[in-house]
C-alpha cells in the first residue's frame, strides 16, 4: 500500500470519526420524545446523513412519506420527512447507521387538543406563598448601637414561609410576629428551591420602640399582560407565556393565590431601538376574570369565572400546532392595543428552534403588519401571551421583544405551555 493510499485512508477515517462524533453529540442533545397529534401531517427535518429505523409493528400509529411503518422500516434523515399520524399511540425510533443505533427516541401520537385563542389584555395580581425578601438593612437601636440582625443570614430572593412555626400570610403578619417576639426567632424559608431554617435576633428600633430584624420584603405584585388561551375541556386558561418575576430579586414568584382582571388599554408607549415600548391601561379591580393557581417559568395558569366563560361562549376552539407542525413563514398574532379591541396582526415566523433549551424562546417572530407597526413600533411590554396562529392552528405565544429591534421577538410553543414536551 503506497503512501498516498495510506494518507487517503487516514483522512477518510478521520472524517468518518469526526462525522460520527458530531452526529452523536447532536443526537444526544435531541429530545427523547417527539409529540404529534393524531390524524394529522407533521414535517420533521433532522438534517443528518443518518438513518432512522422503527422497531416493532406500528402501522396504526403513523406513515412515513405515505409508506406504512412495518418492523425494521428505515428511512434517511438527510431530507425532510413527512409523518402522517393515525390513532393515538407511540412508536420507538432508532437513529444512527444500519446495525449501529446511536439514539432511540419515541414518537408519541397524542389527541388533537383544541383551545380558544384569546389575546385579551388583562391585569394580573398575585399574592406570594410566603413573604419574599428583597434585601437587608440597618437601624439604630435603643442601646445607641447600629444593628443589622438579618445581615448575612437572610438573602435577597429568600421566601419566608414560617416564623416560630407560624405560617406567613403577608408582610403585616411578619412584622407583628417579630414585634411580639421575646428573643431569637426561628425563620423557615425557601432559598433557590431548598428549604432551610435560620435564627435571627430582633433588636428594638429607637424610632418606634418596636423589635425589628432589618429586612425589606414583598408579598404581592401586579402588572398587565395578555391572556393566551382558554381550554373549554377543563375551564382553565394560560397567559403570558413566561413566569412573573420579582423586579428586584429576579426570582420567580411563588403563588399563594391571585386574580386576573379586565384591563382597558388607554395608550401605547411606542417601542424604539434600544427602548422597549409598553402598553398602558386601567385595570378594573372590581371584576374578576379568573383565579390564578400557578406561576411557572412558562406561563401563568388558572380557571376562568363563569361570567368570563359566558363572554367567550360563541368563540370556536381551534387545534393546537405542535412544534412539528410549525414552519418558517407567515402567521398572525391576536393582541389588544386599544380600548377592548382584540386585533389580528400579521407576522412572520423567522426561525423555529425545536430543540431549544429555553422554552420561552422556541420561535423568532417578526411583525410585518404596517398599520400595527405605526402604532406600536412592534412588540411592546404587555403583549406577552399574545397567541400565535399559523395555518388555523394555535402555535404558541409571544414572550419577549428584541430590545435592539422591537419588530422582532421570541415566542413559546403552545406544546411547551401545555406541558406536552
Amino acid at each position: 500500500m503506497n503512501r498516498f493510499v495510506k494518507t487517503l485512508i487516514l483522512v477518510l477515517a478521520t472524517l468518518l470519526i469526526g462525522y460520527v462524533a458530531s452526529s452523536t453529540i447532536y443526537l444526544l442533545r435531541f429530545p427523547s420524545e417527539i409529540k404529534m397529534t393524531e390524524n394529522a401531517t407533521h414535517n420533521l427535518n433532522f438534517g443528518l446523513p443518518l438513518w432512522g429505523f422503527f422497531e416493532g409493528e406500528t402501522a396504526s400509529v403513523a406513515k412515513i412519506n405515505s409508506q406504512p411503518i412495518t418492523e425494521d422500516f428505515g428511512f434517511r434523515l438527510n431530507t425532510p420527512v413527512t409523518v402522517s399520524t393515525g390513532t393515538e399511540g407511540s412508536a420507538e425510533l432508532a437513529l444512527g447507521l444500519p446495525g449501529l443505533p446511536i439514539r432511540r427516541i419515541v414518537l408519541d401520537v397524542v389527541p388533537d387538543i383544541k383551545l380558544i385563542p384569546l389575546g385579551t389584555a388583562i391585569g394580573v395580581r398575585i399574592n406570594t406563598d410566603g413573604v419574599m425578601v428583597l434585601g437587608t438593612g440597618s437601624f439604630l437601636g435603643t442601646d445607641g448601637e447600629t444593628h443589622r440582625p438579618a445581615d448575612n443570614i437572610l438573602k435577597s430572593g429568600d421566601l419566608i414561609t414560617e416564623i416560630n412555626g407560624i405560617q406567613m400570610k403577608n408582610k403585616e403578619m411578619l412584622s407583628e410576629l417579630i414585634a411580639n417576639s421575646t428573643g431569637d426567632i426561628v425563620i423557615s424559608l425557601t432559598r433557590d428551591g431548598q428549604e432551610m431554617t435560620v435564627k435571627v435576633t430582633p433588636q428594638i428600633n429607637i424610632t418606634d420602640n418596636v423589635r425589628r430584624i432589618g429586612v425589606w420584603v414583598r408579598d404581592s405584585t401586579k402588572g398587565i399582560g395578555t391572556l393566551t388561551y382558554f381550554d373549554p375541556a377543563s375551564d382553565t386558561f394560560g397567559a403570558l407565556g413566561h413566569g412573573i418575576i420579582d423586579v428586584d430579586t429576579k426570582k420567580l414568584m411563588s403563588v399563594r393565590d391571585g386574580t386576573i382582571m379586565p384591563s382597558n388599554v388607554t395608550s401605547v408607549q411606542r417601542g424604539e431601538r434600544g427602548s422597549p415600548g409598553e402598553l398602558e391601561g386601567e385595570v378594573n379591580t372590581s371584576e374578576t376574570l379568573g383565579l390564578i393557581t400557578s406561576n411557572t417559568p412558562i406561563g401563568v395558569y388558572g380557571t376562568l369565572t363563569r361570567r368570563a366563560r359566558d363572554k367567550i361562549a360563541d368563540q370556536q376552539p381551534i387545534p393546537i400546532a405542535l412544534r412539528s407542525h410549525i414552519t418558517e413563514g407567515p402567521a398572525t398574532i391576536l393582541t389588544t392595543v386599544s380600548d377592548n379591541e382584540t386585533r389580528e396582526v400579521d407576522i412572520v415566523i423567522e426561525s423555529v428552534n425545536r430543540n431549544t433549551s429555553d422554552e420561552t424562546k422556541g420561535m423568532v417572530i417578526r411583525v410585518t403588519d404596517k398599520e400595527f407597526l405605526k402604532i406600536t413600533g412592534g412588540i411592546v411590554q404587555g403583549m406577552s401571551g399574545s397567541p400565535i396562529i399559523q395555518n388555523g392552528r394555535l402555535a404558541g405565544a409571544v414572550t419577549h421583544v428584541f430590545v435592539q429591534d422591537p419588530t422582532r421577538g421570541y415566542g413559546i410553543f403552545i406544546e411547551s405551555m401545555l406541558g406536552l414536551q
